[in-house]
């Protein structure tokens, strides 16, 4: 199937993150109060808006990517990891120095795939586990 990643803007992203991530809160909880200040790409398969992933770089170059989700349906398919890749060579291009993330621990393996590291913070949220994974650029 062919797919194209594409800059949305940061409203396209809410409907996919409140699916996939909090589906039992209100769409309001998955909306950043930075997201104007993001940069969010979208994955599309034809015309479907598949994954989503917004990207927010600090002064120091560092940059957070957030709220990254793909369709249930579509999981599976190398999509989300098309995409990371995408995010990894893009922070590269624009100069930053570290990427990084606060992942689901499920889903570790997948950024751990891309380069990605499980460092010693983590956390609780709603009942699941979060630990923060980066990459030096």
């Amino acid at each position: 199937m062919k797919f194209e990643i594409r800059d949305i803007t940061a409203a396209q992203t809410w409907a996919i993150r409140h699916k996939v991530m909090w589906p039992k809160e209100p769409l309001s909880y998955v909306k950043i109060p930075d997201d104007d200040k993001g940069r969010h790409l979208g994955l599309f398969v034809g015309e479907e808006l598949t994954s989503v992933i917004s990207l927010f770089m600090d002064p120091d170059k560092n940059v957070q990517f957030r709220k990254f989700a793909t369709l249930q349906e579509q999981q599976g398919k190398g999509y989300g990891s098309i995409l990371l890749k995408h995010v990894i060579k893009l922070a590269k291009e624009e100069g930053a120095k570290v990427l990084w993330c606060n992942a689901r621990a499920t889903a570790t393996i997948l950024y751990e795939r891309e380069g990605l590291h499980q460092t010693d913070t983590s956390f609780i949220r709603k009942g699941i586990l979060f630990v923060r994974m980066e990459k030096q650029l």
